[in-house]
């Protein structure tokens, strides 16, 4: 069986400690590669490495790198079948999203970076005539980037690629969940000629390693996505080191639908928006505020549309919705449309575990749920689920969706829908979210 092991220093290597993970696919829920499980040591033995690549490769000049990374982006177009394949047996998604979302963003995020950094510009002010200032952007040297399961090479690459642009040299780890898109992506690199040490890709568990590069004396910064908790525990370890940190966290993201909309058409793009990637991206659409005067409208037509995600095996081309990352996940999520019921609400559609026949008889799944009847104020409104629930909360006035809305500790996304552009720039200033998307 497969070893999916840590990629340091231009080569492959075994856990220092010897020690390896089980690999599950979700859609099977059985093991089917083993990923190394790493220490600091491990930990130490990359940033070593990226350490001594970082004069050379710093040295560079941008067109240099940017050369380098353009070829990486171009091994990744190759290979687009194989890694969305891996991508899909990794973590659950549908084949047809790894091959028309999560490859391809990654192969434009190394070309993005590779290209921008061609066309950076820094500020000069002069103060007066015998005084100039003037900015310097350098590279800070090693940094850690620490990517989620729910969009594996996706992020990772988002992660790296502005670093490694930038002239820096990075120490990875992917979770260790969905690891198998990064340990492709290595040989990538090699293939590629990207210089040893420069980037370094170690595997294993968050807690471990992932705390190890968060603690490294000589890892100047830390780019994290991830759960709330453990940016939480980042910030704590980071701050009174001076690190640089990048936190991208939870969500517990509105949706606002107001009375003038096309239902149907609303209504389809609302469905996909909850239960794309099985509900597993931070920026979904949870919580579902619609206007009364068409609640009921609404909720018939997003019921019908929330029934047209298929549950089935992700390598199936009708499939919708394949199976969530993992038993633990699943788990979780069906404790919390439990939960849901305890709080007095009502499921609309799906709410169990899928059971389906043949490879995919052991797999992860579940139907995509909607529930009504929850206060804003309810657990269920309030925590993140990461997983393929929505919860339906009618609304009477802009100050009363506002007031929902905004009830939660969370800011990252909302939106809005509504045919009055008026309204539409009113409520999305009002919204107390980093990212607000109108119609």
């Amino acid at each position: 069986m497969l070893h999916i092991r840590n990629y340091i220093n231009g080569g492959f290597h075994d856990p220092a400690e010897g020690q390896w993970l089980d690999n599950v696919n979700p859609s099977t829920g059985e093991v089917y590669s083993y990923v190394a499980r790493s220490t600091k040591a491990d930990i130490d033995a990359a940033v070593a490495a990226a350490r001594e690549a970082f004069p050379h490769w710093s040295g560079l000049t941008a067109k240099q790198r940017s050369e380098i990374l353009l070829e990486v982006s171009k091994r990744v177009r190759l290979h687009l079948e194989d890694l969305a394949l891996a991508e899909s047996e990794d973590n659950g998604k549908p084949l047809w999203l790894s091959r028309a979302v999560d490859i391809p963003r990654a192969e434009a995020n190394m070309a993005f970076f590779a290209t921008e950094i061609l066309h950076t510009e820094t500020a000069a002010h002069q103060t007066d005539q015998h005084t100039l200032n003037y900015t310097v952007r350098t590279p800070l040297g090693v940094v850690g980037c620490i990517s989620p399961w729910n969009l594996p090479l996706y992020l990772f690459t988002w992660k790296i690629a502005p670093a490694l642009a930038a002239g820096n040299c990075v120490v990875a780890k992917p979770s260790e969940l969905t690891p198998m898109t990064a340990f492709i992506f290595s040989k990538l690199c090699m293939d590629a000629g990207l210089p040893a040490g420069v980037l370094n890709i170690v595997h294993g568990l968050g807690g471990e390693c992932g705390a190890a590069i968060v603690e490294h004396p000589h890892v100047k910064a830390i780019s994290f996505t991830g759960g709330t908790t453990t940016g939480e525990t980042i910030a704590r370890t980071a701050a009174p080191m001076f690190k640089k940190l990048s936190l991208e966290l939870g969500g517990k993201n509105p949706t606002l639908v107001f009375g003038d909309v096309d239902i149907p058409h609303v209504a389809r793009h609302v469905a996909r928006a909850a239960f794309t990637n099985q509900g597993e991206i931070c920026l979904c659409g949870s919580r579902i505020f619609i206007e009364r005067s068409i609640y009921d409208d609404f909720k018939k037509a997003l019921i019908a549309e929330t029934q047209r995600f298929v549950v089935g095996d992700p390598l199936d081309a009708d499939t919708k919705m394949g199976a969530v990352v993992n038993e633990a996940h699943m788990n979780k999520v069906l404790s919390y449309i439990e939960l849901a019921k305890q709080e007095g609400g009502t499921i609309l559609t799906g709410g169990v575990r899928k059971q389906l026949m043949g490879r995919c008889a052991k797999g992860f799944f579940l139907e995509p749920t909607l529930v009504e009847g929850l206060d804003p104020h309810f657990r269920v409104n309030q925590e993140e689920i990461f997983g393929p629930v929505a919860t339906l909360i009618p609304f009477d006035s802009e100050d009363d969706v506002l007031a929902g809305a905004n009830s939660t500790t969370y800011g990252l996304a909302a939106s809005v829908w509504t045919n009055n552009l008026s309204r539409a720039h009113r409520v999305a200033a009002k919204l107390e979210s980093g990212i607000v998307w109108v119609n």
